[in-house]
């Protein structure tokens, strides 16, 4: 299996957490978070993406088990996947912003490209 970041998270909130980004980037287009978040996040986008250009039923349900919303997961796959059909990967990119005010961390701007 492929190493995971834990993000000083128990699974169950890592996996929640990278569940809301996901759906907060494919609703909005553009989310702003920390480096290492916005790489795991980039991650599983991409994979929602691939599930959508793919467009059967399957995939469809299997974007539904991860998502929370419904009205996201057809956004996925009406709007979104379809834009991306040319593309072999590399749906996201991130832009690193520096440091944080607080505490330092580095920042990024996860985007749909």
């Amino acid at each position: 299996m492929a190493k995971l970041r834990k993000l000083g998270r128990r699974t169950d909130h890592r996996q929640a957490m990278l569940r809301n980004q996901v759906q907060s980037l494919l609703e909005n287009g553009r989310i702003t978070t920390t480096v290492t978040r916005a790489k795991e996040t980039q991650r599983m986008t991409d994979k929602m993406i691939t599930l959508g250009k793919k467009g059967n039923l399957h995939a469809k349900r299997q974007a539904m088990a991860y998502l929370y919303r419904r009205d996201i997961v057809e956004k996925l796959f009406v709007e979104l996947a379809p834009k991306y059909l040319e593309r072999n990967g590399g749906y996201t990119r991130v832009i690193k912003l520096g440091p944080r005010r607080g505490d330092g961390s580095e920042m990024a701007i996860l985007e749909l490209v």
